[in-house]
């Protein structure tokens, strides 16, 4: 669709419709990739009682493990400039550990709608950033002009091996749940459990250091309803990368 135009006509929607709107989607047939991506990711253990009432069956949660990443993505294919924070829950399936997608905020819109149309990304608008402060890597969020999370590392204090790393960002399945719901608001027209993977990985700095974490209370951003119990690591990565499409795991509707 992109790129050309087409009448509106019922052979040509059944043909070229791919994403709203018809005539200008915001979600695009192209490799989303992304170059010098930036993480800061904290992980943390949280209350395992909490993270399986949040978890979507099929998925298990075996431990206790939640990683808060804060994004910088300055140079991201079709989508410009943004950021991006997120809170990602260690899980299995069928004895593979990877990571679901329990929440996402975003500083752009055409991302959003592109990432909750094609993968079923759990994404609102938010304000979040990634910047040095003086010897400090530090991640903010705000929703609206409220602070809701606040994450520090100390900067590249311990190199870390690129190709375990590396290894890490490709190997780990990623999971979500995309649900869209029907027009009469009685049912979901789509329920599904999603998988996918990055790829074309290639990382030019991973570092460690002491990380500190503060998650705070709000009605529509509730990021610290998984409560910080203990910090178990941070990590500092800038790689490029292709975000990979996914497959539907399982269909909740057949």
């Amino acid at each position: 669709m992109q790129n050309k135009r087409y009448p509106a006509s019922i052979k040509n929607i059944k043909k070229y419709g791919f994403s709203m709107p018809f005539t200008s989607p915001s979600a695009l047939k192209i490799d989303y990739v992304f170059k010098n991506r930036e993480y800061l990711v904290i992980t943390y253990e949280s209350d395992i009682d909490i993270l399986r009432e949040v978890v979507p069956e099929p998925l298990i949660v075996t431990e206790p493990l939640v990683k808060f990443q804060f994004l910088k993505m300055p140079d991201a294919y079709g989508f410009g400039n943004y950021s991006l924070v997120g809170q990602m829950i260690d899980v299995e399936y069928k004895g593979i550990t990877g990571s679901y997608a329990h929440a996402m905020y975003l500083d752009n819109l055409a991302p959003i709608a592109a990432g909750r149309e094609i993968w079923g990304f759990p994404e609102k608008l938010g304000n979040p950033n990634l910047i040095v402060d003086v010897d400090t890597i530090l991640g903010t969020l705000k929703y609206n002009s409220t602070d809701i999370a606040i994450g520090t590392m100390g900067y590249k204090y311990h190199s870390l091996d690129h190709k375990k790393i590396k290894k890490s960002l490709e190997k780990t399945p990623n999971f979500l749940l995309k649900i869209i719901p029907d027009v009469n608001l009685k049912q979901a027209c789509v329920c599904q459990l999603v998988r996918y993977y990055l790829k074309d990985i290639k990382v030019s700095g991973a570092w460690s250091g002491p990380a500190s974490l503060q998650l705070f209370k709000h009605a529509l951003a509730p990021v610290a309803n998984l409560p910080v119990k203990k910090i178990i690591s941070g990590e500092h990565i800038i790689a490029d990368l292709t975000l990979g499409y996914g497959e539907i795991l399982y269909d909740y509707l057949d």
